[in-house]
């Protein structure tokens, strides 16, 4: 082993400590970003592995009624590779033990095995039997909830009649990955269930023999979906099409896409302040390491040692602590990769799991925390090599003092001496107390952003569950009834108040951009269900013209007094045009507004009605949800209070292994500042601090004077944390938003002050490890001066 090699492993030893803290910073940084990629990478892999294993399909399309005749023309289309036609419909399922009523949707499959596309994955159980019509296979989630297993039963109103159905089997489905009701933001499996039942039996309860009203496609590879969808559109708007659309657009896709997108997000901004702070705490360990060593470096390079060996021992220093950072956040990465990504499966329902991180994701960490450290060296490394062997041999001429304006003023008088040497060696390097307290304060602001997402998801459940909902139950139609239907459910028990809306599927259109979604037409009047800005306004409802969400607005580029087409995907399939009246701020969703008895009139059907919104008596609840599950006209019951569970239960699960993740990562980077910052104090400060001792100086008033100068750079970094916490919350906030939803940017007091006393826990804890070390000072062995 070489001279400088030998060296070498005698600073590692003796800069253990630091080079731990850094590394762990390092580990964190890379950790995050491993956890990220390799979580990304096995879910987007499982995913795709799940949809060509069971024929996941690229193509759909709903429509009221058309003759299977249709199916060989479809299959002639240019690009078409297979087609599957079936039956798809909602209805109302009453279990034994559950009181509200339930939304299933049932599919039709072939009675002699699966179906070309969209194949089930059996979980368990048996295929239905071609010659027994009441047999169904559920889904595994809605099972689970409710203890079904094969040989149980429950009773579904299907068209106005109402049948025992025997349960034979539990399967998944990748189109029903996410599977999520109508209305609803989460999947709930104890409200919403998928059923699938035999083509036959299916098509006799909704009288649909020899038809479909309801298709999916594969295509041939490279074949873009526009034009097929577009060819299909032309084919099935004479039998009631609704549009057909690509798999993108399909809602559990949709779902699963977002999620993966999010993910990417996070790869690309946590890791990243991670890895600067470990940047500038390699500079400050390198940079007073050489300051300390600068006779070494002199000696090194009187003895015939090059500028390229000098600065190379001092740049092998720094990979070695960055390596170990790298090390341990692979391991740490992985394992938090594989936690993660089981959660996520978990949630989504995949019948496996692929995970197989590559070495892309651990190999772009590695190099990326390398070159993050490398460059956090360079200033340190520059100096060892510019000086020169007569030069560095020599001490380095004392800093020029002179007594400032503190030191005349009477606050300094009234203070002690141990006070005055704290505030003195901060106002003589103020740069290094600046950058000390920056790095406390990425701390903090990591803990702000990681706590918030608990404020921010709460004040949007408020906002739009509470503020903005004040029905308790929106009741679904099987179709659009004349609006006679309020006074019937006006007279059911328990009902205080009924609010009609319309709803119809549409895509809208301005210039060159376009967006599928629906139209909602409302009373203007409306109480239970307004129009309702996240400002805490309720936006008037104009008796013409459209009114939207910014998100929406911002998609067509479109802002009031601008007029956009809205070609209606239902009924007639008329293209009506529509000025944009007014435009709000919502988080959830991008929706559009319009009166509903305009919106009637320009489709040509008065006074109809789909949706209607329920103020209920609790204490008659339990019989009007009697009433519900026998009306044949209604298909869907979403409970307001149950969509608020639902909703806070599944970000809850996640967001709580999200925050322990972060909180315990920015515990390491305020640990690691400052341990370094004070052991480093310590080397350099180390014979000053002993003469004191020597000189009177008791062990308690040396230990305020080193660890009094790094409490207040804390002190000064809590209130920068707190302001950087709100700009990273701000841009973590704004890389989440997507059309499903916007998070807002809300910080609570409480956030900010417990984020505050976890960092200054952290940082306690260092200090109490570093004066440990200074209560060991050997004095003779610090006061001894090499000549």
């Amino acid at each position: 082993m070489s001279a400088l090699n030998r060296k070498l492993r005698r600073d590692l030893w003796r800069l253990r400590g630091q080079m731990l803290a850094i590394a762990l910073i390092v580990a964190s940084g890379v950790g995050v970003l491993i956890m990220s990629l390799s979580s990304h990478e096995a879910l987007r892999e499982t995913a795709e592995a799940y949809y060509e294993r069971y024929r996941f399909a690229q193509v759909f399309a709903e429509v009221k009624r058309a003759p299977r005749s249709m199916e060989s023309k479809i299959a002639e289309l240019p690009g078409v590779q297979a087609v599957e036609t079936r039956i798809a419909e909602f209805a109302v399922v009453d279990v034994e033990g559950f009181e509200e009523p339930i939304i299933g949707q049932f599919v039709s499959v072939p009675e002699r095995g699966q179906p070309l596309l969209n194949r089930l994955a059996l979980r368990s159980g048996r295929w239905i039997a071609p010659d027994r019509v009441d047999e169904v296979i559920v889904n595994e989630p809605f099972a689970e909830a409710h203890g079904l297993i094969p040989g149980d039963s429950f009773q579904a109103v299907l068209r106005g009649n109402k049948r025992t159905l025997t349960v034979v089997g539990t399967a998944l489905s990748p189109e029903f990955v996410y599977a999520i009701g109508p209305g609803a933001l989460m999947p709930d499996s104890e409200r919403f269930g998928v059923f699938w039942m035999g083509r036959e039996a299916l098509a006799a309860a909704y009288d649909l023999e020899d038809s479909f009203n309801d298709v999916a496609l594969s295509l041939l590879r490279g074949t873009e979906p526009t034009a097929v969808i577009e060819r299909l559109d032309s084919l099935l708007e004479d039998y009631g099409g609704i549009g057909a659309y690509a798999r993108k657009d399909q809602i559990s896709n949709w779902f699963i896409m977002s999620e993966l997108e999010q993910l990417r997000s996070m790869s690309a901004i946590l890791p990243t302040i991670f890895l600067g702070v470990a940047a500038f705490l390699t500079n400050m360990v390198l940079a007073r390491l050489i300051a300390i060593e600068r006779t070494e470096i002199g000696l090194l390079k009187a003895f015939g040692y090059s500028n390229l060996a000098v600065g190379w021992h001092y740049a092998k220093l720094v990979m070695v602590m960055a390596g170990l950072g790298v090390l341990l956040g692979w391991a740490l990465g992985y394992g938090l990769g594989y936690m993660n990504t089981q959660i996520y499966a978990e949630q989504f329902r995949f019948p496996f799991l692929l995970f197989r991180p590559g070495p892309g994701s651990f190999a772009t960490a590695a190099a990326v925390s390398m070159a993050a450290a490398l460059l956090g060296a360079v200033g340190g490394v520059r100096g060892a090599v510019s000086l020169a062997p007569a030069e560095a041999m020599r001490p380095p001429a004392p800093p020029s003092f002179q007594r400032g304006a503190m030191g005349k003023s009477r606050a300094a008088a009234a203070l002690d001496q141990p006070t005055r040497m704290i505030f003195r060696q901060i106002l003589r390097w103020p740069l290094r107390a600046f950058l000390t307290a920056s790095g406390i304060a990425m701390a903090v602001a990591v803990m702000i952003s990681t706590l918030q997402w608990f404020d921010s998801i709460d004040h949007m459940a408020h906002v739009n569950f509470f503020e903005s909902q004040h029905q308790d139950a929106t009741i679904g139609l099987v179709e659009a009834e004349h609006e006679s239907i309020v006074r019937e459910l006006a007279g059911l028990p328990g009902v205080l108040a009924v609010e009609p809306q319309r709803i119809v599927t549409a895509v809208f259109r301005a210039g060159t951009r376009m967006h599928r979604g629906s139209l909602t037409g409302i009373v203007p009047d409306a109480r239970l269900q307004p129009i309702y800005d996240t400002s805490g306004q309720v936006v008037d409802l104009p008796p013409s013209g459209l009114v939207l969400s910014s998100m929406l607005a911002e998609k067509l580029a479109v802002s009031p007094g601008d007029q956009i087409w809205v070609e209606v995907l239902e009924g007639r399939r008329p293209t009506l045009q529509f000025p944009v009246a007014a435009v709000f701020e919502t988080y959830l969703g991008m929706p559009a507004y319009i009166d509903k008895e305009a919106l009637n009139r320009r489709l040509l059907e008065p006074r109809r009605a789909q949706f209607l919104g329920l103020l209920i008596d609790e204490a008659e609840q339990s019989a009007l949800f009697a009433e519900l599950k026998d009306l044949p006209e209604v298909s869907a019951v979403m409970m307001r209070r149950a969509a608020v569970d639902t909703f806070h239960e599944t970000l809850a699960r996640t967001l709580t292994i999200f925050v322990s993740f972060f909180s315990v990562f920015s515990c390491t980077l305020a640990f690691g500042v400052v341990y370094n910052t004070a052991r480093i104090a310590l080397s350099e400060r180390g014979r000053e601090l002993a003469t004191l001792r020597v000189l009177g100086f008791t062990r308690w008033e040396i230990s305020y004077i080193l660890l009094g100068e790094v409490g207040l750079t804390v002190f000064f970094g809590l209130p920068l944390g707190c302001l950087a916490g709100f700009g990273l919350t701000w841009l973590i906030t704004s890389a989440f938003e997507t059309e499903l939803y916007r998070v807002p940017l809300v910080i609570d007091p409480s956030t900010f002050g417990l984020a505050v006393v976890v960092v200054l826990l952290a940082a306690v804890v260092s200090g109490l490890l570093v004066r440990e070390r200074l209560d060991a000072l050997d004095l003779i062995a610090v006061l001894k001066t090499r000549e």
